[in-house]
């Protein structure tokens, strides 16, 4: 028997439905750390996130003022391109509808480049950001998030594979045309669904 039929058979066993994990994953306790680079320095008093490209009112907030937004939690599972899931995850943050309803993107903005620290870039259509299903991050079970996993604030998309949520993000770029990211121009999926495993170029 493999390792990840072995996690399977532990994950029912805990009382978990087994269909909870997508196919190729492995359910850990543990939240690994994978990133490109270094981790940033985070200043916040010099922190912000710039909203433009096809909207009728860009923006950039201050750390002040993303803290003044209205907030809710989110509890998802995440599910990373390496293999590893993670159940019930509880976030807290700012809904992605809220940079939304400010922001007004035009008619022709189909999707959203999120902009990082070092320039770092992740692209998202802009429908799996709505209705509830992406959150702009601060916290991470309570506490705010440890530097490692993208203090001060990161995206959470837990339907799409963890990479699609940029850590240390900057700034929000609403496209009319799909625009690969960093992972996506070295040989990652454009879309990234667990449940297909779209993890790499041509799955």
């Amino acid at each position: 028997m493999s390792f990840f039929e072995r996690n399977r058979e532990e994950v029912a066993r805990r009382g978990y439905d087994p269909a909870r994990l997508p196919p190729g994953q492995y359910l850990t306790d543990r939240f690994p750390v994978l990133h490109a680079g270094d981790v940033p320095p985070a200043d916040i008093e010099r922190w912000s996130l710039t909203v433009e490209g096809l909207v009728d009112r860009p923006f950039t907030l201050s750390w002040t003022d993303f803290k003044d937004l209205p907030r809710r939690e989110m509890t998802g599972d995440i599910h990373c391109v390496t293999k590893w899931s993670k159940f019930d995850t509880v976030w807290e943050g700012v809904d992605f509808e809220e940079i939304v309803s400010r922001a007004s993107p035009r008619p022709d903005a189909k999707y959203v480049l999120q902009h990082a620290e070092y320039g770092f870039t992740v692209n998202v259509p802009l429908d799996d950001l709505r209705g509830g299903k992406a959150l702009l991050a601060d916290t991470f079970g309570g506490q705010p998030l440890d530097p490692e996993h993208g203090f001060p604030v990161r995206m959470v998309v837990p339907h799409l594979y963890f990479w699609k949520g940029a850590k240390w993000i900057r700034g929000l770029e609403f496209l009319a045309y799909d625009q690969p990211g960093f992972w996506e121009r070295n040989g990652y999926h454009m879309y990234g669904d667990p449940w297909k495993e779209q993890r790499y170029w041509g799955d």
